[in-house]
C-alpha cells in the first residue's frame, strides 16, 4: 500500500480511524469538512499527526464582486454647461487666452463669473455641506462610516475609529432642479452661435 493509492483494506482502515478521530476532534472535523469542499487541496498532502498540530486557518473574507460600471448620459452634465455659459460666460471665460491681460482685469472678469455661475448653481441645485464642523475641527471617524462620503488623506493605518482633523467639509447635492428639455433639444450646443444683422 503506497500513501497516493492505499490498497482496499487500507481504505476500509482509514475510514473507521478518520470516522472515530472526526467524532472525538472538532479541529480534525473541520479540516475534513474543509478539504471536502475543495479548500484545502494543501491540507490533503500533510499527514495527519501534522495536520491534527497545525492551527487551523483564520478564514478569509469573501471577495467582493466588482462594482457594475453605469454609462451615464451626457445630457446634464451639457444642460449645465449650457445654464453656466448663459449665465456666467464660464466657457467664454475658460476659454479665453488670458496670458496678455493684468491681473486686475482678471480679477474683474473672474468676479463677473463666479457671481454667475453661484447663481446658477444655487438656482437650481441644493448644495450641502457634507459635515457641519468647521474646517480644522478634530472628528472621529466610527466603523462603518460612509467611505463614499468621506476620503481619508495623510497617514492613513489601521482599521477605524480615526480621528483627524477636517481640512474640508465636502459638498453634497440635496436636489437637482434643471429644466425639463424637448425631445428636439441638442444638447450638445451649450451656446448657439450668434449672427447679428
Amino acid at each position: 500500500m503506497t500513501d497516493s493509492n492505499p490498497s482496499f483494506l487500507g481504505r476500509i482502515s482509514l475510514a473507521v480511524s478518520t470516522f472515530f478521530r472526526i467524532l472525538g476532534d472538532g479541529e480534525f472535523a473541520a479540516g475534513v469538512l474543509r478539504l471536502r469542499n475543495g479548500e484545502g487541496e494543501a491540507a490533503a498532502s500533510t499527514p495527519p499527526a501534522a495536520a491534527a498540530s497545525m492551527p487551523t486557518p483564520a478564514p478569509t473574507p469573501a471577495p467582493q464582486p466588482a462594482p457594475t460600471l453605469k454609462e451615464a448620459s451626457p445630457d446634464a452634465a451639457l444642460q449645465l454647461l449650457g445654464l453656466l455659459q448663459r449665465d456666467a460666460r464660464f466657457i467664454d471665460f475658460v476659454e479665453e487666452d488670458i496670458k496678455h491681460y493684468s491681473d486686475a482685469d482678471i480679477g474683474v472678469a473672474a468676479r463677473l463669473v463666479h457671481e454667475g455661475c453661484r447663481a446658477t448653481l444655487r438656482e437650481h441645485f441644493t448644495i450641502r455641506p457634507i459635515r457641519d464642523e468647521a474646517e480644522g475641527s478634530r472628528v472621529t471617524l466610527a466603523e462603518g462610516f460612509d467611505a463614499s462620503a468621506i476620503r481619508l488623506t495623510g497617514n492613513v493605518v489601521g482599521r477605524a475609529p480615526f480621528s483627524g482633523s477636517i481640512s474640508h467639509r465636502g459638498w453634497r447635492v440635496d436636489e437637482v432642479r434643471l429644466p425639463k428639455l424637448t425631445d428636439s433639444h441638442n444638447a450638445k450646443v451649450i451656446a448657439p452661435a450668434e449672427v447679428e444683422l
